[in-house]
């Protein structure tokens, strides 16, 4: 069994991610997003906005300042490149993957509060299907019934927006376009290109092992329950996919020291002898999504501080690690100014054992680029955390 240290796993899995080799020196267009979903196979989708959307970050990290935000909704409602799934969270996923969620769609259980709508509204599920037959794209308010809101649902969700997202998990209608980020949903037909609704479908073992071939090669290396949490598979069958996978040569078993458990490294791994990498990941990126992987790989632990009240944060309420070569070296809180024309940074932490200056000044350079990729005029650091004085220094002497 080949063995990997510590060190190599890190390099494995940043290069797996795209995040290894810098970004592109010149213009970035569609085939460089395109490039990062192939890579990382899914980008998930989250609606906190006090920096940017998740799923922007994610793209920004790998692609830097010329990317255009606007180019991920010209891949999605004009070339239909993309699609809206339940992918690991709410995500967006390159259009070829479609078949593979189908199992997922004609298997969804109706929630509780569909069930109930069934039964005091007979047909108001399907009413709102041939709505959107006939009238989409249309969002949950554009509904002529959107219906009462029900206390049991999602955040108060009313019955309109509950059975469309009910229709959406089941694959009969789906995200075509959003505006203000709110969804507008529309029949597949209409939505995803005629050739892919045409493919063939896998059994759900099949699409299985396939989507579990696609983490391993997203990932690099990792364990079983690293692969399965990737795209959110049941557990015990997940499990005993990436057996069977390895039983076959499609991934390889491999042992990282000091992980005590198996791990599995896709044959086309990439082991660069040494990466240069310098991104801040937004704390819905997939490098960084899984906590206990992060751990396992970076020794870094980390929790996302939204839900934690004010007192209670130790770092900050949307704090985002800093990957400066083949390590997670600091964490900054962040927040867009956006009437102030200024990104603000409230905390700034150096790891334990890291040489603040050799961070200080990398760290600056991608806050003011960043910035400059945000729209904003200037960089402003606060009092918090041991970083804060030398990247205030660093970002001086970058004026």
């Amino acid at each position: 069994m080949r063995k990997l240290t510590p060190a190599q796993a890190r390099r494995v899995a940043i290069a797996a991610q795209g995040l290894a080799d810098g970004r592109p020196g010149g213009r970035v267009d569609l085939r460089h997003l395109h490039r990062v979903l192939a890579t990382v196979g899914v980008v998930q989708i989250d609606s906190v906005h006090v920096l940017a959307r998740a799923h922007q970050l994610t793209l920004f990290s790998r692609l830097g300042r010329r990317y255009d935000p606007e180019m991920v909704w010209r891949a999605l409602q004009e070339h239909r490149t993309l699609f809206e799934y339940w992918g690991h969270e709410a995500s967006f996923l390159p259009v070829e993957a479609w078949p593979l969620f189908r199992h997922r769609m004609d298997a969804a259980n109706p929630w509780r509060a569909i069930t109930k709508i069934r039964a005091e509204h007979p047909g108001y599920l399907e009413a709102v299907l041939a709505e959107v037959q006939e009238r989409g794209p249309v969002s949950a308010s554009g509904l002529s019934d959107p219906g009462p809101s029900r206390r049991e649902a999602w955040w108060g969700w009313n019955e309109g927006k509950l059975a469309l997202e009910w229709l959406f998990a089941t694959g009969r209608v789906t995200v075509a376009e959003r505006r203000n980020f709110t969804r507008y949903y529309d029949v597949v037909d209409r939505v995803i290109p005629a050739a892919i609704l045409a493919a063939e479908a896998p059994p759900r073992e099949v699409a299985h092992r396939q989507l579990l071939v696609q983490a391993a090669r997203s990932c690099g290396v990792a364990t079983a329950k690293d692969l399965v949490d990737y795209y959110r598979l049941p557990v015990t069958e997940g499990r005993a996919a990436v057996a069977e996978l390895a039983a076959a040569g499609a991934l390889l078993e491999v042992s990282v020291a000091g992980w005590g458990e198996p791990a599995y490294l896709h044959p086309e791994a990439r082991l660069p002898r040494r990466v240069d990498a310098c991104s801040l990941l937004c704390p819905f990126d997939s490098l960084v999504w899984n906590r206990d992987r992060v751990e396992r790989l970076f020794g870094f632990r980390y929790r996302i501080e939204i839900y934690v009240p004010r007192p209670k944060r130790q770092y900050g309420y949307y704090v985002l690690p800093f990957l400066l070569g083949d390590g997670l070296a600091a964490r900054v809180d962040l927040k867009a100014d956006r009437d102030a024309a200024v990104l603000r940074v409230p905390g700034a932490y150096s790891e334990a054992g890291v040489d603040r200056r050799r961070v200080a000044g990398p760290l600056a350079a991608e806050l003011d680029e960043m910035a400059a990729w945000l729209g904003l005029d200037d960089v402003a650091v606060a009092d918090r955390g041991d970083l804060a004085e030398p990247l205030r220094a660093a970002l001086l002497g970058r004026r």
